[in-house]
C-alpha cells in the first residue's frame, strides 16, 4: 500500500485545495487524515491512482511525496499497539507515520510507514496483511 503526504503553511483551504485537484483528475480519495501543527497543515491520503494524483498535485503547486506503507493487523485490545511500538523502539527502527485505519471483529488494522525497511519486515512478519 501506498499514502501520500502534503506539508504546507498553514492555512485555510488546503483540504479543499487538495480534494479540489483531485477530483478535476478523477482521483478518488479512499482516506485523508489532516493535522495542524504549529504553522504547518500536514495531510496524509490514499488514493485509487497514484502516479495521476501526484502529478495533478504537483501541477497544482502542491508539494507532495509518496511512500510506501505496511498494513498490519492487531488484536483491539489494551497494549497491543504498544506491543507493535516497543519493537520497533527496542531495535531503533523510526516509526514515520502510524495510522489505524479501522476496528473490527477484535481486531485493528495499521498502516506505518518506517525507515529500514527490511529490518522492520522481520519484525513484524507475524502481522503483516499479505495483498
Amino acid at each position: 500500500m501506498k499514502q501520500i503526504t502534503i506539508v504546507a503553511h498553514r492555512g485555510p483551504g488546503l483540504t479543499a485545495d487538495i480534494s479540489e485537484v483531485l477530483a478535476a483528475s478523477n482521483v478518488n480519495i479512499e482516506t485523508l487524515d489532516a493535522l495542524e501543527m504549529a504553522d504547518v497543515d500536514v495531510i496524509t491520503l490514499t488514493v485509487d491512482r497514484y502516479d495521476e494524483a501526484l502529478q495533478a498535485l504537483h501541477d497544482a503547486n502542491i508539494d507532495a511525496v509518496i511512500e510506501d506503507v505496511v498494513l498490519l493487523r492487531i488484536k483491539d485490545k489494551p497494549g497491543s499497539l504498544a506491543e507493535v511500538a516497543r519493537r520497533f523502539r527496542d531495535t531503533n527502527i523510526y516509526l514515520r507515520s502510524l495510522r489505524v485505519l479501522g476496528r473490527s471483529k477484535g481486531s485493528a488494522l495499521l498502516a506505518i510507514s518506517m525507515d529500514q525497511t527490511d529490518e522492520a519486515m522481520e519484525l513484524i512478519k507475524d502481522l503483516r496483511i499479505e495483498e
